[in-house]
C-alpha cells in the first residue's frame, strides 16, 4: 500500500511533458516486447542438415560434382538369364478360395509370369524409359540418379517452376512418367521443370555402402541435388517413403521449398486432443473438427486402423527387422498388382507398367538395398528423432486417400504440417492401390 502511495506521489510530481514521455516510452517498450515475441513464435524453425559420407572406403578430400547423362540399356544375356530363372521357377498350389489372403495367389502369378516370359517387350520398355533425360552425380559418396525434365516451349513471360517428385517402395522414377507431360507439356496453366530422382539403393542410384541411411540423409542427399542444378527455391511432391523424404527437405531448408504436397501422412504423435476426438468423434464429430468422411474412414477405429493395419503390413516388419533375408526372395510384384481381395490393378496400370517397375529393381539387383530402407528407418523410434520432434511451416497441401494405411483427419495433420493450404478428400485409390487415373479429382477439398 505504501508503495502503491509512493508511486502516485511521484507521477504527480512530474510535469505533464515528462509524464506523457514516460507514458509514450513505456507503451514502445511494451510494443517492442510483443513484437518480438510474436516474431519468435512465427519464425520457421529448421532441423540440422548434417554431413554423411555413403560410399565405400573413407572420404576423399574432394568429390567429383560433374553432373554425366545417362541412358538405360540392356543386353540379349541379361534378358535370357531372365528366361532361364523364369522357366526354373517352381509354384504352390494355393488353399481353396483363399484368393490373396494367404500372400500372392500362385495361380494368379502364374498367368503374371507367363505374360512376363512370352509377352512382355523388355527391350521395349527401355526405349521407353529412355524418353526422357536421364542424369548420374556423385552426392556424399554415391551415384545418385535422377530424370530431368524441363518444358520444350514456355510461352513468353511464363517461367517453369522446380518441381522434385519422390518415390517410395516398391516404387520407382517410373511411376510418374504418365503425369510427366501434364507437367512439362501442357497448352494451358502452370509448367514445372521436373527432378525425379532414384532414392539410393533404388534402381539406378548406388546403394549405400555403411550402415543408417535413413530419410534425413536421403533428404539432404537430395537437397545437395537440387542446389548442383541451380533450383534455390522449389516444390516438393511425396508418397510413401517420398512423403518422409520430401517432409525432411522442408525441415532442412524451410526458406527454399516454396510448397510441399503429399499423397501420404501419418499422424505419429498422440496426447490428450487425439484421445479426445476418437472417444467424441463418432458421436459429435464436428466439436472435435471431423468430417462425415472423417468418420466413415475412421471407425471402427481398431479395424480400420490398427487391424487392417496388421494384416496388410506383414512386408513392413520383415522388411524393418531382416531386409537382406527376405529381400532374396522377395517380388516387388504383389504389393503393386493386387489388393487383399485379389482385385488386380491391371485396369489401371498395365501389365507392362507393372513389370517394367519390377525389372528397375530385378535388373539393378536393388531388391535388397532398396528393403534395408526399411531397417534403417525403423530401428529407433521416429517420434524421437529431430524431425519427428519438429513441425513443417512451409505450404502444404494434402491429399487423403481413402485406402491409405491410416487416415490422418486435417485436425491431427495441423500438429505436424502448421501452414496447410489445401486438405482433399480423394475419391478413391491409397497406398499401393492406384486411382483410376493419375488426374482423378478429389470429392470434396478444405482450402485453408
Amino acid at each position: 500500500m505504501q508503495t502503491l502511495e509512493a508511486f502516485k506521489q511521484t507521477l504527480s510530481s512530474l510535469d505533464p511533458s515528462r509524464l506523457q514521455l514516460l507514458l509514450v516510452s513505456g507503451a514502445v517498450g511494451a510494443g517492442c516486447v510483443w513484437t518480438f515475441y510474436l516474431h519468435r513464435r512465427r519464425k520457421v524453425k529448421a532441423i540440422p542438415m548434417g554431413e554423411g559420407w555413403w560410399g565405400s572406403g573413407v572420404k576423399p578430400l574432394s568429390e567429383d560434382e560433374k553432373i554425366y547423362p545417362f541412358s538405360v540399356k540392356t543386353s540379349d544375356e541379361e534378358i535370357l538369364d531372365l528366361y532361364r530363372r523364369i522357366d526354373q521357377t517352381r509354384f504352390t498350389d494355393p488353399l481353396e478360395d483363399s484368393r490373396f489372403h494367404y500372400g500372392f495367389n500362385s495361380t494368379y502369378l502364374k498367368k503374371v509370369v507367363s505374360y512376363w516370359r512370352n509377352q512382355f517387350d523388355w527391350e521395349k520398355q527401355v526405349k521407353a524409359l529412355n524418353k526422357y533425360p536421364h542424369f548420374k552425380t556423385k552426392i556424399e559418396g554415391l551415384d545418385v540418379h535422377f530424370i530431368h525434365i524441363r518444358p520444350a516451349h514456355l510461352p513468353d513471360g511464363q517461367v517453369a517452376r522446380p518441381l522434385m517428385m519422390v518415390h517410395g517402395w516398391p516404387g520407382s522414377f517410373f511411376e510418374f512418367y504418365r503425369i510427366l507431360p501434364m507437367l512439362t507439356e501442357a497448352q494451358d496453366g502452370l509448367l514445372f521443370d521436373v527432378v525425379c530422382p532414384s532414392i539410393p539403393g533404388y534402381g539406378f542410384s548406388e546403394a549405400p555402402h555403411k550402415q543408417g541411411f535413413n530419410s534425413l540423409a536421403c533428404a539432404r542427399i537430395f537437397l545437395k541435388l537440387m542446389e548442383r542444378l541451380g533450383y534455390s527455391k522449389f516444390y516438393l511432391q511425396g508418397g510413401d517413403w517420398g512423403s518422409l523424404i520430401t517432409t525432411n527437405m522442408a525441415q532442412m531448408r524451410p526458406e527454399c521449398v516454396k510448397g510441399l504436397h503429399l499423397n501420404m501422412f501419418i499422424m505419429r504423435r498422440g496426447g490428450l486432443g487425439v484421445l479426445l476426438s476418437l472417444i467424441i468423434g463418432p458421436y459429435l464429430p464436428f466439436l472435435v473438427g471431423f468430417t462425415r468422411e472423417d468418420v466413415r474412414r475412421l471407425f471402427p477405429y481398431m479395424e480400420k486402423n490398427v487391424y487392417d493395419l496388421l494384416r496388410e503390413t506383414g512386408y513392413m516388419h520383415i522388411q524393418g527387422t531382416k531386409p537382406d533375408t527376405a529381400g532374396e526372395g522377395a517380388r516387388p510384384l504383389h504389393t503393386g498388382s493386387t489388393d487383399k481381395d485379389g482385385n488386380t490393378h491391371v485396369k489401371k496400370y498395365t501389365l507392362d507398367d507393372l513389370l517394367t517397375n519390377v525389372m528397375l529393381y530385378w535388373t539393378t539387383g536393388s531388391m535388397v538395398s532398396s528393403m534395408r530402407f526399411y531397417k534403417e528407418n525403423l530401428n529407433e523410434s521416429m517420434d524421437k528423432r529431430v524431425d519427428g520432434r519438429a513441425g513443417v511451416y512451409v505450404p502444404t497441401g494434402l491429399a487423403a486417400f481413402p485406402k491409405e494405411l491410416v487416415h490422418c483427419p486435417l485436425p491431427w495433420a495441423r500438429g505436424k504440417y502448421k501452414n496447410i493450404l489445401s486438405y482433399s478428400y480423394m475419391p478413391r485409390g491409397g497406398h499401393l492401390r492406384p486411382s483410376r487415373s493419375p488426374g482423378c479429382s478429389p470429392t470434396t477439398s478444405s482450402s485453408l
